[in-house]
């Protein structure tokens, strides 16, 4: 299934666990049951009438700096292709390898029916980390994977810069990309957020980051264009199982 942003979608977090070659190996179960639980979590996200679901890492605590391990990129792509499975029918699958290794993301999506893809830091610098969109859309075409769609953050809890966020919307367009994230703790904050985003490019998507939850997301909705929810939807937040009947309630307040 494609994502779309219209009308505005909400993605859905399919934390997975720690996977085979990182330090937190087997703090939630063998490599069967992480595998069991993100399937899980997918078919809950569906279930509860959500429109995406996002493979992302979330136990492994500690990423390498750069490319994924194979042993990791393997899993994911397991992982990914038991979700698309699963709910390939019903949700728009993407995939977030690491923090920013997008390259292995878009490969893993292509080959596997993933729709979409995170990506860390794919315009500007945040984190030690410099963008290279020339890299990663010459990569996507190298594969054949120009439907895969990007959406890059610029502003949020895995993307910190000092350039305004009008310019780095900007950057965004020129390169590109399908969509942008941005995210604040505070709603106001939030708010203003998309606004200067959407007066600089007013053509480009606008998907909500983070911190969204049942009371805030019909404001967000209202003028952002998607919704990534993880902690909302999950039992003891983050990491936790994505319990249907909190997806349910959370769309009730999205309709």
């Amino acid at each position: 299934m494609e994502l779309s942003f219209s009308p505005p979608s909400v993605i859905g977090m399919v934390h997975i666990g720690p996977l085979p070659g990182t330090p937190w190996y087997g703090a939630k179960g063998d490599y069967a049951a992480v595998r069991a639980k993100a399937v899980a979590d997918a078919l809950a996200l569906a279930q509860g009438g959500a429109q995406g679901a996002l493979v992302q890492n979330r136990d492994d605590r500690v990423f390498a700096a750069g490319r994924a391990d194979p042993v990791v990129a393997a899993a994911f792509a397991d992982i990914t292709r038991a979700v698309v499975d699963a709910v390939g029918d019903r949700l728009a699958v993407g995939v977030q390898v690491l923090r920013n290794d997008i390259q292995a993301s878009i490969a893993i999506a292509h080959i596997c029916g993933g729709s979409f893809v995170r990506c860390g830091v794919l315009v500007g610098s945040s984190g030690g980390m410099t963008g290279d969109p020339y890299a990663i859309l010459n990569y996507r075409q190298q594969i054949g994977a120009t439907g895969v769609k990007l959406i890059a953050e610029i502003g949020s809890m895995h993307f910190h810069s000092d350039q305004p966020l009008g310019e780095l919307a900007q950057s965004a367009v020129f390169a590109g990309v399908d969509a942008v994230g941005v995210a604040h703790p505070d709603l106001t904050t939030g708010l203003d957020w998309v606004a200067q985003v959407k007066a600089a490019a007013p053509q480009l998507p606008v998907v909500i980051g983070g911190y969204t939850n049942a009371d805030n997301i019909a404001r967000y909705l209202a003028v952002a264009d998607g919704a990534f929810v993880g902690g909302a939807f999950e039992d003891g937040g983050r990491g936790g199982a994505v319990n249907v009947e909190s997806v349910r309630r959370f769309m009730r307040a999205v309709r």
